[in-house]
């Protein structure tokens, strides 16, 4: 093995992180006896020579040597081999949609060729399938389905080696492997579906018929029965009764001592080392890290694949979101927990992605909170932290579950400061009061957790009994260099509150800022005063005095507008930062000259020249600054429209200025674009593979301004 590794000048490449002449022992590891060694060979191919999926020469370098150990029987985790094969090898350009620069031409051209080479040797898969270790026979079916050039003939051995393979999981993966086959050739779907279909109907195995369902999904959501409803929950149900699946299996339950206990498997389902046996003090790797996870998950469940059939269903069900709900709240009732939990985790990727009527699914969702198991608990309350009103249904669940765990109330975390519980801040975020002890309780810790100032903001008024608390914290905040962090989120908490009592503490701060993020820290405290208006009247002389201070001077323009509504003495510093060379410093100086309304209408010149800007952001921040000075819509509402298709994620503000302007007449364009995104059913800001915290609440603020802008209950114009 490895004839002529020592010959390829791997010192003159590079991986990603430096020089490739580390190649050979990680090689060399994956034939390793030992298993720490192996895991660690891996890791090393993962994280440098195929790094975040990169092809490099010394990846190309790889490949005959990978196949190598790939058909030695002699070699252990062979199925991670042939995994990261398909990886390296998998690569489609064709799907890649963009067009590639000239710095990615020789990146371009290394996945070519290593999917040429990865292609050229497939065939060895072909042997692999019927391998008599079960992780290599694992991974054969999608190596086969991904890279091999004659899918008629991978079709033909997924459904002859089906009857004979005597693993559950493989057998899973032969058929995700049949869908993986009509996904890249389509002609060969309609074979596909009729398989699939077959094994849907026939009285197999549930496992099997709900892998069968999952990839009719996925490959051809048409097919699917037209009681997919009932009838995946009619498998759920069997695979609950399966022998091993404890319809109420606790996930942390422990052998009874003098119960006979079978002996843990060297290996897990896929053939990788049981990382709980690695030798004290090795050093961790992250696909051991990932191992370990996975292995944890799936300790105690009867079926652990489940999840993932599951997910992919719901993939292929995509804007079917009454199918799909009516799936999770059947498996929200079910007695089994791990059902449950699974059911937890994708109600929250379905309500982040999909607009839908949730209210059954929430409640039951919230029912979970006061299981004894506290992963289902934990879980339930991260989805409702992220739900904000859509999460009401639930208040009285929070409400105890707060109540009963004190401990929860904040997190502490091994780096950074500590932060509140999901429950606290699920409770917060709808606005009930009962979430205020959890509040005044982290308030009086030695470090305050840094989202307090959020949850106060989102309590609104009913937060009013911890303005005093916040006061105190803030005069006692050290003016050093972590001044920053331990006073942001006590000015934002009063921010939210507009605590002008609290203007004294607001000026020590802002007087005695240090260097150290010093203009974050007065901006912080600027919007403070802002938001105080008429009471913090006695910080005027200091705001006046920043007016001439670069770095904060547009937003001190703004707070002394609030408090004191000085037009002379703001408008020159406003009117001056539309010119600035930092388009975040124009886009400031604009929103705050449109809070000044018509006593700002001089500056419409300049806001009418930002229109054509090349920053989009900017183009509609003096849209909306211009509106509000000259009080006529016309030719801001035009480059707003033009936004809102260009870019989804302005489309919030562009509505809050649509809504504010008034009634909409019925035949405008306006109204044309607000209904359409009022029958879409994918919420705006949904993202393939990523999401942000607060993505729920933005849609559901977007969908409610274009019902107000059509409805014509906007404030109207500043005029």
């Amino acid at each position: 093995m490895f004839s002529g590794i020592d010959e390829v000048d791997w010192a003159s490449m590079e991986h990603a992180y430096g020089p490739a002449d580390d190649v050979p022992v990680l090689l060399r590891g994956l034939a390793s006896a030992d298993p720490a060694e192996r895991e660690s060979a891996l890791d090393g191919m993962y994280g440098a020579v195929h790094h975040q999926g990169d092809v490099y020469a010394c990846t190309l370098a790889c490949i005959p040597f990978l196949f190598e150990l790939a058909v030695d029987p002699d070699v252990q985790d062979r199925g991670s081999v042939v995994e990261l094969l398909t990886s390296i090898g998998g690569f489609d350009l064709d799907e890649d949609d963009d067009e590639i620069d000239e710095d990615e031409i020789e990146g371009a051209a290394n996945y070519a060729m290593a999917a040429a080479a990865v292609t050229a040797g497939a065939g060895v898969f072909f042997e692999l399938i019927a391998d008599e270790d079960p992780g290599v026979r694992l991974a054969a079916p999608l190596a086969l389905a991904t890279l091999h050039r004659h899918p008629v003939r991978v079709l033909d051995l997924l459904r002859e080696r089906l009857p004979a393979e005597p693993d559950e999981e493989v057998r899973l993966a032969l058929v995700e492997a049949a869908g993986r086959v009509a996904l890249r050739h389509r002609p060969l779907a309609g074979r596909v579906v009729e398989w699939l279909t077959l094994l849907v109907d026939r009285e197999r195995a549930p496992g099997l018929r709900l892998a069968a369902l999952a990839q009719l999904a996925r490959c051809c959501p048409d097919a699917l029965p037209r009681d997919v409803v009932p009838v995946v929950s009619g498998l759920l149900r069997e695979l609950r009764t399966a022998p091993g699946g404890a319809p109420d299996a606790d996930p942390d339950t422990e052998p009874e001592a003098d119960a006979e206990v079978e002996p843990e498997p060297e290996t897990d389902p896929v053939g990788c080392p049981d990382l709980s046996r690695a030798e004290p003090g090795a050093a961790p790797t992250l696909v051991g890290q990932l191992r370990a996870l996975s292995a944890q998950d799936s300790a105690g469940r009867g079926a652990p694949w489940a999840a993932d059939l599951l997910r992919t269903l719901h993939v292929g069900l995509d804007d079917r979101v009454g199918d799909r709900t009516a799936l999770l709240v059947d498996q929200l009732r079910s007695p089994d927990r791990w059902q449950r939990i699974d059911a937890v985790r994708m109600s929250g990727g379905l309500i982040r992605a999909w607009r839908g009527s949730y209210g059954e699914l929430v409640a039951l969702v919230g029912d979970q909170l006061a299981d004894p198991e506290p992963r289902l608990a934990e879980a339930a309350s991260h989805v409702l932290e992220e739900l904000f009103s859509l999460a009401a249904p639930t208040a009285d669940a929070l409400a105890a579950r707060l109540a009963a765990d004190p401990g929860g109330w904040v997190k502490e975390w091994a780096s950074g400061p500590p932060g509140l519980g999901s429950t606290v801040k699920a409770l917060s975020r709808l606005g009930d009061a009962r979430a205020v002890p959890a509040l005044a309780a982290a308030l009086e810790l030695p470090e305050v957790p840094h989202d307090v100032g959020f949850a106060v903001a989102h309590l609104g008024r009913a937060a009013c009994p911890l303005a005093a608390a916040l006061r105190r914290r803030l005069a006692g905040v050290p003016l050093d260099e972590g001044a920053y962090d331990r006073a942001s989120p006590l000015l934002a908490g009063l921010t939210g509150l507009r605590a002008g009592e609290a203007t004294p503490e607001v000026l020590r701060v802002l007087r005695g800022a240090p260097e150290y993020r010093g203009e974050w820290l007065r901006t912080a405290a600027l919007r403070a005063l802002g938001s105080f208006g008429p009471a913090a009247r006695e910080a005027v002389p200091e705001l006046r005095a920043m007016l001439r201070r670069p770095g904060t001077a547009t937003e001190a323009a703004e707070a002394l507008w609030a408090v004191a509504g000085d037009r002379d003495a703001v408008l020159p510093v406003l009117t001056e930062g539309l010119g600035s060379d930092q388009v975040h410093d124009r886009r400031a100086a604009a929103a705050a000259l449109g809070a000044l309304g018509p006593q700002a209408a001089v500056v419409a010149p300049r806001l009418r020249g930002l229109l054509a800007h090349d920053e989009l952001w900017l183009r509609v921040d003096a849209a909306i600054a211009l509106w509000e000075v000259t009080g006529r819509p016309e030719e801001s509402t035009e480059v707003l429209l033009t936004a809102w298709e260009r870019n989804r994620h302005v489309r919030v503000r562009v509505a809050e200025c649509l809504a504010r302007m008034g009634p909409v007449g019925p035949a405008s364009t306006a109204a044309q674009v607000l209904r359409a995104e009022l029958s879409s059913v994918r919420r705006h800001n949904a993202l393939d593979g990523g999401y942000g915290s607060h993505d729920t609440y933005e849609d559901e603020k977007l969908l409610a301004l274009c019902r107000q802008a059509l409805r014509g209950t906007g404030k109207g114009s500043t005029a």
